[in-house]
């Protein structure tokens, strides 16, 4: 395939990711004509590795996933942003797709399916579809909303999806890495579920970590990833009885501060 620049720009945050952003930026640097990444004062050798590859690196205080994120949206200037994790990759299925998008602009935006690399493969069914807004127009004024750290980016306009491809997604190094995150994301969510109005209730203690499992392994067929969809259900089990948790933590504290 030519590598033929297109008016897109990668938009990127990032921290601590010199394992991955060599990776993430190699997909994208033959077709999108500008990188942006806001890295908050990472100790490893990210901001480096970016720079040397030619992507503008913005170093900022970390202001939380959605804050962050919508300083890189504000400091790009192409025609259209492609939305990233630093460990995401994009496939060349999907290459092609986002380069037919870019040039018909029949859509103000378009999902992708992001399929996740876990304990050893891609999971074909524990997290799929996965679909992500990711591809807009900047005419079509993208914000990213949501609570932290569960963000969704918003547009004005009409979207559509790129179901050609997939992009790749390697989130976790090891088991641990995946329940040092966990919790978390879990305490973050949990801050956000109490700053946007929810409270804790014990039926939502007792129902949701159990619907999340059972959504994960059974309705979902989980299963058919064996061990692993197995482990993905139980770890959404844990990750919302531990969101919970935390909510009943930050309840009584509020209460018992005054």
């Amino acid at each position: 395939m030519k590598d033929e620049k297109l008016p897109v720009s990668a938009a990127l945050i990032s921290f601590n990711e010199e394992a991955n952003i060599e990776r993430t930026l190699k997909a994208v640097l033959p077709f999108v004509s500008e990188v942006v990444i806001v890295d908050s004062h990472s100790a490893d050798r990210t901001a480096e590795i970016a720079r040397g590859l030619g992507a503008k690196v913005y170093d900022e205080d970390w202001k939380g996933h959605i804050a962050q994120k919508n300083s890189a949206l504000e400091k790009c200037t192409m025609p259209w942003i492609l939305c990233l994790d630093c460990d995401e990759v994009v496939d060349e299925n999907m290459r092609g797709d986002i380069e037919n998008a870019v040039r018909t602009g029949d859509m103000d935006g378009y999902s992708v399916n992001r399929m996740t690399f876990y304990m050893g493969r891609f999971l074909k069914y524990s997290w799929q579809p996965d679909w992500k807004l990711r591809l807009v127009k900047r005419s079509a004024e993208p914000v990213w909303a949501g609570y932290d750290p569960h963000d969704v980016l918003t547009i004005k306009g009409r979207t559509g999806k790129l179901s050609s491809g997939y992009l790749l997604h390697y989130s976790y190094k090891d088991t641990f890495d995946h329940y040092q995150r966990l919790v978390k994301y879990s305490k973050i969510a949990a801050q956000s579920y109490y700053n946007n109005g929810k409270r804790f209730s014990y039926f939502g203690l007792f129902s949701k970590p159990l619907f999340a499992f059972v959504k994960k392994y059974l309705l979902k067929g989980g299963f058919r990833d064996g061990f692993a969809g197995y482990a993905v259900a139980v770890s959404s089990f844990v990750y919302v009885y531990l969101k919970y948790l935390f909510l009943k933590e930050i309840q009584d504290g509020k209460k018992k501060n005054g």
